[in-house]
This record gives C-alpha cells, sequence and structure tokens, in this order.
C-alpha cells in the first residue's frame, strides 16, 4: 500500500469525487483520498449484519431515528468514507429533503461485523476514525467467530468506555434507549 500511496499515477480523491464514481456495484471506501475495494463479505457477515438490520427497524420505528445498511456513506475524516455494515442515524434522517444524499452528518450508532481479513483495521484504524465523530455515541464490534460483543461507547465526560460483553449477554444501546437479545444477532435462521 505505501508504494502506491507514493506512486505520482495515483491522486488522492476528494469526498465529493469519490461519492460520485460509480463502482459498477461493488463497493469501496476511501482512506485518506486513496479508493479501496472491499471484498464480498461471507453468509455469516451477511446474516449478522442483516440480524442487526432486523432487529433494529422495529424497535426504532417512530423514534426519528433509522438504521441503515452498508449502502450509506459515513464520513469519517476530510478525505475518508467508510460503509459500516450497519448504522443508526437520528433527527428524522428519511426526511424528503435527504432522500438522494449520500452522506447524512454523523451516524450516532455504528456497528461493524468482524472478518478475519479485516478485524485489525476495523478494531484499530475504523474504531479511531468512528470515535473521533461528535455525533457517534456507541460502536459496537461483533465478533462472528466468538459470538461475542465490543461495545464502545461516550461516556458522560466525555471519554470513552470499552468492554466485551460476556458470550450470550443480548447488548443494550443507551443512547437509543433499547435492547437487541444474543439469539437474534446471532440467529441462523
Amino acid at each position: 500500500m505505501p508504494a502506491i500511496a507514493l506512486d505520482p499515477a495515483y491522486r488522492r480523491v476528494s469526498v465529493e469525487e469519490f461519492l460520485e464514481m460509480d463502482f459498477g456495484g461493488a463497493k469501496a471506501e476511501l482512506e485518506d483520498g486513496m479508493i479501496y475495494m472491499m471484498a464480498g463479505g461471507s453468509e455469516e457477515h451477511a446474516r449478522i449484519a442483516f440480524n442487526i438490520l432486523m432487529a433494529l427497524g422495529p424497535r426504532l420505528r417512530g423514534s426519528g431515528c433509522r438504521p441503515y445498511g452498508s449502502d450509506l456513506a459515513a464520513q469519517t475524516d476530510i478525505r475518508t468514507v467508510r460503509l459500516p455494515d450497519v448504522s443508526v442515524y437520528c433527527n428524522n434522517p428519511a426526511a424528503p429533503e435527504n432522500a438522494r444524499k449520500k452522506l447524512l452528518g454523523d451516524p450516532q450508532v455504528v456497528f461493524e461485523v468482524l472478518s478475519p481479513s479485516t478485524s485489525t483495521h476495523d478494531q484499530k484504524v475504523k474504531l479511531a476514525e468512528y470515535c473521533a465523530l461528535a455525533g457517534m455515541r456507541e460502536v459496537i464490534l461483533v465478533d462472528p467467530a466468538e459470538e461475542r460483543i465490543h461495545l464502545v461507547q461516550r461516556a458522560p465526560t466525555g471519554g470513552w468506555t470499552a468492554d466485551w460483553l460476556a458470550t450470550g449477554d443480548d447488548l443494550t444501546i443507551p443512547s437509543l434507549n433499547l435492547t437487541i437479545p444474543h439469539a437474534e444477532i446471532f440467529a441462523r435462521d
């Protein structure tokens, strides 16, 4: 990767340029102005992300908050755009004036389902980026292999707390005032 970043043939692109690009159905993220294509996820990864969306949808209906899948981008830095597996935006994100927007400001909650190939990057780089967003309240990392959840939440003092929930513990998301049972997140049917 460093060789590409130093090669003058590869110029960094802006967030605006990136959001206008057509990747033909493929997904990509922008990191410090460099485009990185994303590999497709496994059945397990897709199932867990879908389970989270399905659990959040009815619980958030009428709350002014809405969950989105990985098609909606989140800008985490001046030249960085991420596609969280699941993000929750509040303050009426589905208002008609937002229908064509590709960025809706800061998400309030983000879920990343960890994959063996990206786990370290997600837990270090992306986690730090998400925690730097002013509107972020919880970042939730889901480990499919161990069926565990890492809840990182903004403390009232402004710092962050991070706890791995015990295997089998339900996930309580304080800023959304809801709980998702462990069994719903990891359901196989």
